[in-house]
């Protein structure tokens, strides 16, 4: 297995029936750098389910990236595909200001 000579801070996607959560992990691997989900208090009042919801958390995981300096990132779908609440996430993070 080849190393990678350039390691990317990584935007993981984790998705059940009821939640969704996005994490900001360092190239290492080794650190949260910031999270979001329909968990936190702010995003917890009417459906967390659906895609309206995923975009909020794509919007909010966007802030706390910037908050701690953080702008390109590659986007870790965790084998998830790219469409509904996944691809809600991701366009709402771009538009937030996140590039990958």
């Amino acid at each position: 297995m080849r190393m990678r000579e350039q390691l990317a801070t990584r935007l993981t996607v984790h998705r059940s029936a009821k939640h969704i959560y996005a994490q900001i992990v360092s190239p290492e691997g080794d650190r949260i750098l910031a999270q979001a989900s329909t968990l936190d208090q702010s995003l917890r009042g009417g459906s967390t389910g659906n895609v309206e919801a995923a975009g909020k958390v794509g919007d909010l995981i966007a802030l706390r990236a910037r908050e701690v300096g953080v702008e390109r990132v590659a986007f870790d779908r965790s084998g998830y595909k790219y469409h509904g609440r996944v691809k809600a996430l991701a366009m709402a993070a771009r538009e937030g200001g996140l590039e990958f």
